[in-house]
């Protein structure tokens, strides 16, 4: 089947010599230089032709890999009734980032994060029979999420394509099964798309369920970090991290000692006035869990991860405590703070394990205590892994340094289990005739994502580089000249179309060579045909765009080799 001539002198691309004032990422510059994409508000792209069909071919692979494990594609409403978010909790979960509106009536709508509980209905209504699952069904969607910080382009948008897939089955084993093909599925996804990705382990939060991984594309746009070892398979998002401390023996440690320790309330100032790392010190920091103070408790020499903390305590809200919630507080010394005698919750990073001693807060102004030993001075009510994970630190898995890589975020994939099911009483007459409770996965690819994640990965210092199943052409044919050459390009790009090649064809009148040839480096097009200079000879010069080789073939020879790469 011919394809499709698409002539630059009949299409609507402008392309930029400077990157955006605004752009920080490479992905939001050369997506805008190039012309694929144009900002229409904070977080709100309009996609040009150009980015349109890049768009539109992620999105093709996706569905054709869905449809191949035999999931149904349908189409949800964005415009959703608040009631199911508010039967899972996640209407007042969502906080801030839920879109809500309201109609002329006066009823509260919301615009779809996500679309977990309206899947859940829909097979509620439709299923009522084991014979009915498994069914796996899925969609490609525009999601919204009212970020406070939208950036890096499309990258992090309040609007974005996603493809968002559901599983239903009615044993754990059969979720396995399900949860299976989705991976696979997604695997050939990503390598199809040309993405050099990572699969890792990661935690369910809110969502819930039992396993939970990660696809994530290594990038320094990236704005999550995960963690890999050198030495072994492992792979992790640093949230998902886990640490082993086996407890100690504690009865040898001395009594408590107290120490005068003016001016000193933070770790620095402990460690230089008492000429200790800070390592031999605890911290620990206050949050508020859904408005609970609440202590958390860290060797010295340690960040508390707050998000980490809130996937753990999720759906619980945590924030840091302000000034105001010390005031009423005589056993909450700012500054001070040490876990013997705390009357709040205490939370742990295994670090603090069993029998440990450590220097830290005594509850008195200018105070600080010596020879404070878990378990016998104090006891920590749960255990979390909550510290910032840093490069060196032990591999879970074989004891090893971990290394730590930025990364995009591409797919996400989860177990889900019962939580929707039982919110929404998902159950259907078993092979026994009584009711079975359905088992959920969850299953998310970032589509627009993806194309940003791509372009981080692939451009270089003069543009984009697409890889070819995504590429808005196959070829782009730029005529290099004036009458001779436009009218070369022309039939060329014709012919090539005619044999099944997607072509983008440069025949603008009154620009210069230098400009057509910046702009097919910019636009990134896997393979540049030149008609130049050559063309009164019927010769013609085929670039690589990734590798920059070149290559004088005549039309004919050009014709062959670029309709055989089809």
């Amino acid at each position: 089947m011919a394809a499709r001539v698409q002539r630059l002198s009949r299409s609507m691309l402008k392309t930029l010599r400077d990157d955006p004032a605004d752009a920080e990422t490479l992905s939001h510059k050369l997506l805008v230089r190039a012309g694929y994409v144009r900002r229409t508000a904070a977080g709100v792209w309009t996609w040009l032709p150009l980015g349109k069909q890049v768009l539109e071919n992620v999105t093709r692979v996706v569905r054709e890999e869905m449809d191949a494990i035999g999931a149904q594609e349908v189409l949800l409403p964005a415009l959703l009734p608040k009631e199911p978010y508010e039967a899972s909790g996640r209407y007042e979960e969502y906080g801030d980032l839920l879109f809500r509106l309201r109609d002329r009536k006066g009823a509260e709508y919301l615009l779809g994060p996500t679309h977990e509980e309206i899947f859940t209905q829909v097979v509620k209504d439709q299923c009522t029979s084991y014979k009915d699952l498994p069914v796996m069904l899925y969609q490609i969607q525009t999601k919204y999420r009212d970020e406070a910080r939208p950036r890096s382009g499309i990258l992090r948008g309040r609007e974005f394509q996603m493809k968002d897939s559901y599983s239903f089955d009615i044993s754990d084993e059969a979720l396995a099964e399900s949860y299976r093909l989705h991976r696979e599925a997604y695997t050939r996804i990503f390598e199809r798309l040309g993405l050099d990705y990572r699969i890792v382990s990661a935690v369910s939060g809110a969502m819930g369920g039992s396993a939970s991984e990660e696809f994530l594309a290594p990038a320094e746009a990236g704005e999550d970090t995960f963690a890999d070892c050198p030495a072994c398979d492992f792979a992790a998002n640093t949230e998902a991290v886990t640490t082993t401390v086996a407890p100690v023996d504690g009865a040898g440690h001395p009594a408590v000692e107290e120490l005068d320790t003016p001016d000193t309330p933070t770790i620095e100032t402990l460690a230089d006035f008492l000429d200790v790392p800070a390592s031999a010190t605890l911290k620990n920091l206050l949050v508020k869990v859904d408005g609970e103070i609440t202590a958390v408790g860290v060797p010295g020499d340690r960040e508390v991860d707050l998000g980490k903390l809130a996937e753990h305590l999720a759906p619980a809200e945590v924030e840091l405590v302000t000034a105001e919630d010390f005031t009423g507080r005589p056993d909450l010394v700012r500054g001070y703070v040490g876990p013997q005698g705390l009357d709040v919750p205490y939370l742990a990073d295994p670090r603090v394990a069993e029998g440990t001693s450590w220097i830290t807060g005594a509850n008195k102004p200018g105070k600080h205590a010596r020879n404070v030993v878990c378990g016998r001075d104090f006891t920590v009510d749960r255990y979390l892994d909550v510290v910032v994970v840093e490069p060196g630190d032990p591999c879970p898995a074989c004891g090893a340094g971990l290394r730590l890589d930025r990364a995009i975020e591409i797919g996400h994939i989860f177990q889900l289990g019962r939580k929707y099911a039982d919110t929404f009483a998902l159950d259907v007459l078993g092979p026994q005739g009584k009711p079975v409770r359905v088992t959920m996965g969850s299953y998310g690819i970032g589509v627009s994502r993806a194309v940003a994640a791509l372009a981080e990965q692939t451009a270089d210092e003069q543009g984009l580089c697409w890889p070819r199943e995504i590429a808005p052409a196959d070829v782009h044919v730029v005529a290099a000249g004036k009458a001779v050459q436009i009218e070369l390009a022309l039939e060329v790009a014709d012919k090539l179309a005619a044999a099944g090649v997607q072509v983008l064809v440069d025949d603008r009148q009154g620009v210069s060579p230098g400009v057509k040839f910046t702009d097919a480096e910019l636009v990134g097009v896997p393979q540049i045909l030149i008609v130049g200079r050559g063309a009164p000879k019927g010769l013609v010069e085929l670039k690589d765009r990734r590798s920059g080789e070149r290559e004088e073939l005549t039309v004919d020879e050009a014709l062959k080799r670029l309709a055989d790469d089809a």
